[in-house]
């Protein structure tokens, strides 16, 4: 029973923090703020930890571990049903567009793009301010979660037999992994589904998922991951606080209990209530003493003293921070770099996380923890391998830089209206002598994909006059900005059409993606190996009573540096790499709707990077490990 609870609150935790992960392009849509904001947005996870989690790691060792680990199930559920709740309070999502109105189904009339007053258009409804409620869920999930990581694996370490360690941990990761690969499966499905799904008549929108005005329905998984943490938190109630070492006799566990109780017997009923509740059951490591609040706190300054001198794991830590610090940045925007890069959709490329990455990185764990046990490994042993694997997944991570799609060929800011290349980051070239006369609205993103194969930001910037058709099957005709390439793509006026929605990439970013995603996953199954070893690295060079205080300290510490600024500062520099912004209502800065691919790349190369660095510091760490090993026996 409490292998299976805390396997499955694992994988609640990783389901509802991964859809959380798949939502940020949704998120950032509806609400209309830019990666910059939506990285603070995602980082409040970190900063509800850090809040609580060095009393939780410290006081929480001492205290009644299964029951803390439910009150954070209650916290996290409480967290994911806040997230969603805007979805009830704020009104229905308008997408910015050029369309002055949409002609009734069997009628003659049609739309012309070609204006020459556009300043009745309306431009989509603002995002308001009620995102703080996704701020607040996410940051009340992170005070939920505290407990369950350091006190979940002090929990199990204290139960395991030493050799078997590794491989629990293992199996608890990898079912935990799981969460994060249903977690993006079913944040793919919401991708696809309209944000306001059974209130509007889908007919009448014209745009699809690979929009990037689309806004899934971002909240559905919020509900479900609130539910899902309720039930993650139903054992842990029921669990004792301690368990016996496997291979501990029954009459052993018997005698400890009968002392406890006999020393307990002259407590006040009140005191009786709160021990029962946090203090532990059965008190094998402190004899028949009851522990005070006041004497934990005067031990927590030496116990801080004791831990920071141990040089191993500072190294480990350093190492921890890294490497965090470049997945965070990483995988926080890795849907919207597949989809700026190589022209998938939203909802695709968080399916293709789902279910090629997330697998890679489960059997990658597994894989770490078998070897450990399979070959007896030692923590020199489990040091090397951390060092192998990352070193091989620095030079796939590194390779991936070189795979990439050219820019999409968009009139006035990728390419010039005459076809040549061009990046551009200002709004007035979009203008050219082909739509003068038409009195375009330079705000509105409402793309189209002309006959001539490039993308135009509105019907009305690639001049066009007449429309026929209605919702996402609407076409454009006449469209004058078409006839400067008429010659050279053999085009008749006659066939100067366009479709809504951006113009896919080359045929050959096709073959690109499929090669970045081979690479991607061979990268996140070689990383992946050196997690388990790592862990047991941590494990075994603290001492027994120092073990949960280490992991929180490492949890508030890592995610306090590498958790909450990466989302941060990676997306200032994504947003630097905008091509358009989009428009609010009250004339504000949008979301942005075309980046520049190649600038938006750079970030892949930082990633590299940071791996390179992993791998000085465990080399490092290698060194410092045997020097400990050799005059400072553990």
């Amino acid at each position: 029973v409490k292998f299976s609870s805390l396997s499955f609150v694992y994988f609640a935790k990783a389901f509802g923090g991964s859809y959380m992960k798949s939502s940020i392009t949704q998120i950032e849509r509806r609400f209309d703020i830019p990666s910059s904001l939506i990285g603070v947005i995602d980082g409040s996870f970190e900063m509800g930890n850090l809040l609580v989690i060095a009393f939780v790691s410290y006081f929480g060792a001492k205290l009644h571990r299964p029951r803390l680990i439910g009150i954070g199930c209650l916290i996290m559920a409480a967290g994911a049903f806040l997230t969603a709740l805007p979805h009830l309070f704020q009104g229905r999502y308008v997408y910015e567009t050029s369309l002055s109105h949409i002609p009734e189904e069997n009628t003659t009339e049609s739309i012309l793009p070609c204006l020459t007053n556009t300043s009745h258009l309306g431009i989509h409804e603002a995002g308001s301010y009620m995102w703080i409620y996704v701020f607040l869920g996410n940051m009340l999930r992170g005070i939920g979660e505290t407990p369950v990581m350091p006190l979940g694996v002090s929990y199990l370490d204290d139960f395991a037999r030493e050799e078997n360690t590794a491989f629990y941990l293992a199996f608890i990761q990898t079912v935990g992994i799981l969460g994060p690969m249903f977690g993006f499966m079913f944040g793919s499905f919401c991708a696809k589904i309209y944000v306001d799904i059974g209130s509007v008549d889908l007919e009448s929108i014209s745009i699809n998922h690979k929009d990037s005005r689309w806004v899934g329905a971002w909240w559905l998984g919020f509900l479900v991951t609130g539910f899902l943490m309720l039930l993650a938190g139903i054992p842990f109630w029921f669990l004792p606080k301690s368990l016996p070492k496997q291979g501990k006799s029954p009459n052993q566990k018997k005698l400890n209990k009968e002392i406890v109780t006999k020393s307990c017997s002259d407590t006040t009923e009140e005191v009786k209530e709160q021990d029962s509740f946090l203090l532990e059951d059965n008190n094998e490591d402190h004899g028949s003493k009851p522990i005070s609040m006041n004497a934990m706190a005067k031990d927590f300054g030496p116990s801080l003293k004791r831990l920071f001198t141990n040089k191993v794991y500072l190294l480990v830590l350093l190492t921890s921070l890294v490497a965090i610090n470049g997945f965070i940045g990483m995988i926080t925007f890795k849907p919207k770099y597949m989809e700026q890069v190589y022209g998938q959709s939203p909802s695709k490329a968080i399916f293709l996380i789902g279910v090629m990455n997330l697998p890679a990185v489960a059997f990658g764990v597994i894989t770490g923890g078998f070897l450990m046990k399979r070959f007896k490994l030692s923590i020199l042993g489990a040091a090397r391998i951390c060092i192998i694997a990352s070193l091989l997944s620095f030079c796939l991570l590194l390779s991936q830089y070189f795979l990439y799609c050219d820019n999409s060929q968009v009139a006035g800011l990728t390419m010039t209206y005459q076809g040549a290349s061009e990046v551009s980051y200002e709004q007035e070239s979009l203008l050219s002598q082909c739509n003068m006369g038409c009195s375009c609205s330079l705000k509105h993103w409402d793309p189209v994909c002309a006959s001539n194969g490039m993308t135009y930001a509105s019907p009305c910037l690639a001049g066009c006059q007449t429309s026929t058709g209605i919702g996402k099957e609407m076409v454009f005709h006449n469209c004058t900005c078409m006839g400067e390439l008429t010659e050279e793509l053999s085009l008749s006026p006659s066939n100067r059409s366009a479709i809504l929605g951006q113009c896919p990439r080359k045929g050959d970013c096709d073959w690109m993606f499929k090669l970045y995603m081979a690479i991607s996953v061979m990268g996140a199954f070689v990383s992946a190996c050196g997690a388990t070893p790592g862990y047991i690295v941590l494990l075994r060079s603290i001492s027994h009573d120092l073990k949960s205080l280490a992991l929180g300290m490492q949890t508030l510490i890592v995610r306090t540096l590498g958790g909450i600024p990466p989302p941060i500062y990676f997306g200032a520099l994504i947003d630097r790499t905008c091509l358009k912004w989009g428009s609010k209502r009250c004339g504000g800065q949008g979301a942005c709707r075309l980046y520049d691919s190649h600038a938006f790349r750079y970030g892949q190369l930082r990633d590299g990077w940071t791996d390179f660095v992993i791998i000085y510091l465990e080399t490092k760490n290698l060194s410092q490990l045997r020097s400990v090993l050799y005059f400072e026996p553990m």
